[in-house]
Formats: C-alpha cells, structure tokens, sequence
C-alpha cells in the first residue's frame, strides 16, 4: 500500500511540474494535500477527481484560480494517460442527445432552483447570471448594466418593438431593457424559481415571464436575445436552437447570441461541472456555431470579450464568501467548498483563455449591413 501510494505521489508530482505547480508549497498556487488518496483521484479521475478530491477536503490551494490557470496553460491532459472510462462517456454524448426537453430540466432543478437567496447574495443588485462588460465599470454592478445597456444598442431597440429573451433568468435584461428601451418584452426560462422571481421583479412592466422550452416557442418578434443558456443546448440540438430563432425572428430583425465559447470543437461538457454544477452542459466552438446557422442567418458581428468573465467570477466569489455566514443554515460545508471550486476553476480557465465569451450578431442580410460603433 506504501510503495503503490509513493508511485502515485511521484507520478502526480512529475505531472504538477509541468505547470510549476509544487505539492505542499508556499506558493499561492502550490497545492496543500491533507490525505494521500489524492494522488489516486488525480490519476485516475482526472477532471473529475481533482474536484471531488477538493470537496471532499483532500487538498487545498490558497488561490485555485491561479493554479487552474497554470495546469491549462500547461496542457497537462498531453501528459496524463487516457482513461477507458472517460472515453466511454464520451462516446455515450456523441451517440445520445443528453438535452432533450425532458432532461433539460434537470438543469433547471439542479442548479437554478437552488435558491434565490444563494444567487441574490453572488450576483449584483440586477441578478444577471452571465459575464459583466467591464470597460469603465469599477464594480460588478456597473459592469453587468455596462452588458445590459451593450446588448440594447447592438440590438438597436426602440419603443415599442417586441423583444424574445431566451432564457431570461431573473428577469434582468427583461427589466432594463423594458425600463430603459421602451420595448415589450416576453422572457422564457425552465426554472420555476427564476419565473416566480421574474415576475415579482418586472411588476409594473410590459414584461410577460413565461415557464417553457425554447423548442415550443411561437409567434414573431422584432429583435431576439439569449444571454449564457446556449451553453445548456448541446451540439445535437445547435440547428433545432438555430431553426427555432429563425422562425421567430421577422425579416428584418436582429438576434443576439451571447455565450461561452470553447476554442476548441468538443461534443460533451467538463465532467466535474457536467455532474455537480451544470448537468448535460457544453461549450460550442465557432465551427459548430457556424454549421448551425447555415443558410439560416447572416452573421453580422463577433465580440470577444471573454477576459471580462475573470473579472466577473472573481466579484462573484467575492459575494459568496462574504455571504457565507447568511447560507451556512441552508448549504453544508461540501457544498461550500464546490461552489468556491466552481467560481475559482472557471475564473482559472477564463484567464487562460480556454474559455471565450462571444457575444454574436444575426440577422436575415441587413440592406447596405450591420452597424454598430464600439
């Protein structure tokens, strides 16, 4: 048992060099490990078991999103044996679609129906769930109404226009831009939390919140937006999402895609997130994204501003921390450090710039093209 622990241990270690990474350092980045089963759950689980490990109180890191960071730039997978049992899974979300209507709740129940009060005490004032736009903004609040006022004029709205906001969380971007833009706005989500919420917030509001799958969407509408829910699509369903759009947007209008991109073409989601965080979840990449709108829409703009996300998931931790004596009642110490390990591994891989943040423009073929000034 000594001798198998003290291979693994050496193994991990030559493995954690790559990235300059040293178990039990004094650097902010070193890795503290409290029990010796870490080394199995690395090699064996990869992803996977670098998360449990960390819930489950194996290690520690005093700032995980450096050392994230640090084992993506490194490409630390090129020097890790592959797993038979990872390929499986991912032959399993080639072959199967994992985001049909019925299982795209479970995203619904697992994650945004965890309770207002644990995403009211993270987010800023307006409760938007997505990446803040932090040019001239101080502060997470000024960033995420700098994306809300952003999206607005991209989509150059006017009063009266009627706008559909896929996936509409709380309600926010539904709130501003009705406030704010004069439009008419029908928001839809699958999370009866986010729509009970919604509805309290945009009371007064020609706002209407509606509980439904984008796959049942009707009608016409001047201008679409969707801001981070094409993350929970799945590449088997990219067209369908596409066709749908399409459907409900009229001749000249404008559609706004804003979501997490991956630099590189995957068919399944990480399996750390996809089992605690984000169930059936996954990041498109530009060619899956373009092979979805073909013959359907004209892209008009592509904004990168994913280096924002760093900033936005770090305010995030921020928040949650600073809150954590209020949610302790309702979320144990393990769910604890998950969500640090999810705020931080994601602000880790934004900053490595693995992960994009796209927002994209659609249209139909604007006559003499779109404009837009920055």
């Amino acid at each position: 048992m000594a001798e198998t622990i003290f291979k693994e241990k050496e193994e991990v270690t030559k493995l954690l060099a790559h990235a300059d990474i040293i178990l039990n350092g004094t650097r902010p980045w070193d890795i503290q490990v409290h029990d010796d089963h870490f080394y199995s759950q690395i090699l064996y689980y990869q992803n996977l078991g670098l998360g449990e490990s960390y819930m489950d109180g194996l290690w520690d890191c005093e700032s995980i999103d450096q050392m994230i960071a640090r084992l993506i730039n490194a490409n630390i997978p090129k020097y890790v044996k592959t797993n038979k049992r990872l390929i499986f899974k991912y032959l399993m979300h080639k072959i199967f679609n994992y985001q049909t209507k019925r299982l795209a709740k479970v995203v619904a129940r697992k994650h945004y129906d965890l309770g207002n009060k644990l995403f009211q005490a993270m987010l800023d004032k307006e409760m938007i769930y997505s990446c803040g736009y932090w040019d001239n903004a101080t502060t997470l609040d000024q960033a995420q109404l700098n994306k809300m006022d952003l999206i607005c004029k991209k989509l150059k709205l006017t009063p009266g226009m009627k706008l559909l906001d896929i996936g509409c969380g709380w309600g926010g971007l539904a709130k501003f831009a009705a406030k704010n833009y004069g439009v008419e706005v029908v928001g839809i989500t699958i999370s009866k939390e986010q729509k009970k919420l919604a509805e309290e917030r945009c009371q007064g509001l020609p706002v209407k919140i509606m509980l439904q799958d984008y796959r049942d969407l009707t009608g016409e509408y001047d201008r679409i937006v969707s801001v981070g829910m094409f993350e929970h699509v799945g590449y088997k369903n990219y067209r369908t999402y596409m066709t749908v759009a399409s459907r409900c947007l009229k001749e000249e209008g404008i559609f706004l895609l804003h979501t997490i991109g991956s630099r590189k073409t995957s068919y399944d989601g990480d399996p750390w997130m996809n089992k605690y965080i984000f169930p059936y979840g996954m990041l498109p990449s530009i060619s899956q994204i373009h092979s979805a709108i073909d013959d359907l829409f004209v892209m008009e703009d592509w904004h990168n501003f994913g280096a924002d996300y760093d900033k936005t998931l770090m305010a995030w931790h921020h928040n949650f921390n600073m809150h954590c004596p209020e949610l302790k009642h309702e979320y144990d110490e393990r769910f604890h450090r998950m969500w640090n390990y999810f705020l931080l591994s994601c602000a880790g891989a934004f900053r490595s710039r693995k992960m994009q943040l796209w927002q994209i423009i659609f249209s139909r073929g604007i006559p003499g093209g779109y404009k837009f000034r920055y």
